[in-house]
């Protein structure tokens, strides 16, 4: 018993990141290859949608690390071709979103909105105390108008 489970503590930190790029995808140069690679990284596969295309098995990932390995071959560079994709697939083909432009306002939507929230309780919570200090103070003295009320009242 107690070897079965070394076994399988052995064969999980053997383990690495199995990648799902197959033997006929892979390009004769290895500077290519590795910038294809790190590309694949940062690409977000749209079926999984949790893998970068580099370890998804998905037929559209596939699609993809073939376009990018398309794209370099061409000439093209590393943002040239995260431009393309983007342009095509949209930002949602990113696996770590930009911060730029409207991305601004999703990024900061959050904090913002949490640093509203609290001001908020803390300005109602303080509003709440004084209403409720000038409310049920018992032991102020009556005014006026509250004697004149009272008297009609106790039908004085």
């Amino acid at each position: 018993m107690i070897f079965k489970k070394i076994i399988f503590i052995f064969a999980l930190a053997t383990c690495s990141i199995v990648n799902a790029v197959e033997p006929d995808e892979v390009l004769a140069n290895p500077k290519l290859e590795e910038r294809a690679r790190q590309i694949s990284k940062d690409l977000r596969c749209l079926v999984c949608q949790n893998e970068s295309i580099d370890e998804s098995d998905a037929a559209l990932a596939r699609d993809l690390r073939v376009l990018v390995r398309e794209r370099l071959q061409a000439g093209d560079s590393n943002d040239e071709v995260l431009k393309f994709v983007v342009d095509r697939y949209g930002e949602f083909a990113l696996l770590r979103p930009r911060i730029d432009g409207v991305n601004y306002l999703l990024w900061w939507f959050g904090p913002l909105f949490l640093l509203f929230s609290v001001l908020t309780a803390i300005f109602y919570v303080r509003k709440l105390g004084k209403i409720s200090k000038t409310q049920n103070d018992l032991t102020a003295p009556l005014n006026d108008e509250e004697r004149k009320k009272l008297k009609e009242i106790m039908g004085d």
